[in-house]
């Protein structure tokens, strides 16, 4: 596996380029980001720069396993307004969805995120890339948003200064909720 950057390496707050032509460093690259995502047990999605690699790709892991990639991704369309993900907890209890990232390990907080939208991207097929559109929604929604903003060298953390949201450090038993200013 290729080594993930940490918080605050520096390289995450880069603008990824945009991927103009394809070769074999690309190809392998796109092919290591799968890699890692497929074996990563907690990972919903993977951003190339997230392995120091500064090209504007990612991949979110599907629920059969696999990997679909999103190259030059861009949204086109939201719907809606932001707000914070609830998921249905213990006892059918209405809870907060805790976003986390591989690159601020052990951090989780409430991030507001539209629930829809309309996305366009690149598609590799063989060695040429093909134009894509979709809506998304729900949880497939709130990590294509993670993911791109990494793009442009956002943080989860970066929306939970702003906006005030909770912010929780998982203590290898519980998330004990902490102060995201001293972090």
């Amino acid at each position: 596996m290729a080594k993930i950057l940490i918080y605050p390496d520096e390289t995450l707050r880069q603008v990824s380029e945009e991927i103009k032509q394809i070769d074999d460093t690309f190809l392998s690259q796109v092919e290591i980001l799968k890699d890692d995502l497929a074996k990563g047990e907690n990972a919903a999605g993977l951003a190339a720069i997230q392995l120091g690699i500064t090209k504007r790709f990612f991949g979110i892991k599907k629920s059969d396993k696999k990997v679909e990639v999103y190259i030059n991704p861009k949204i086109i369309k939201t719907f809606g307004e932001k707000a914070y993900p609830k998921i249905v907890g213990k006892d059918n209890k209405e809870e907060d969805f805790l976003e986390g990232c591989l690159s601020v390990p052990d951090f989780f907080g409430t991030v507001k995120r539209y629930f829809k939208l309309k996305i366009e991207w690149k598609d590799l097929r063989g060695e040429k890339l093909v134009s894509k559109r979709k809506e998304l929604s729900g949880f497939e929604a709130i990590v294509w948003q993670h993911e791109y903003d990494h793009l442009n060298g956002v943080l989860f953390i970066d929306y939970i200064k702003k906006e005030g949201g909770k912010f929780y450090r998982w203590n290898g038993k519980d998330m004990v909720e902490t102060k995201i200013k001293n972090f």
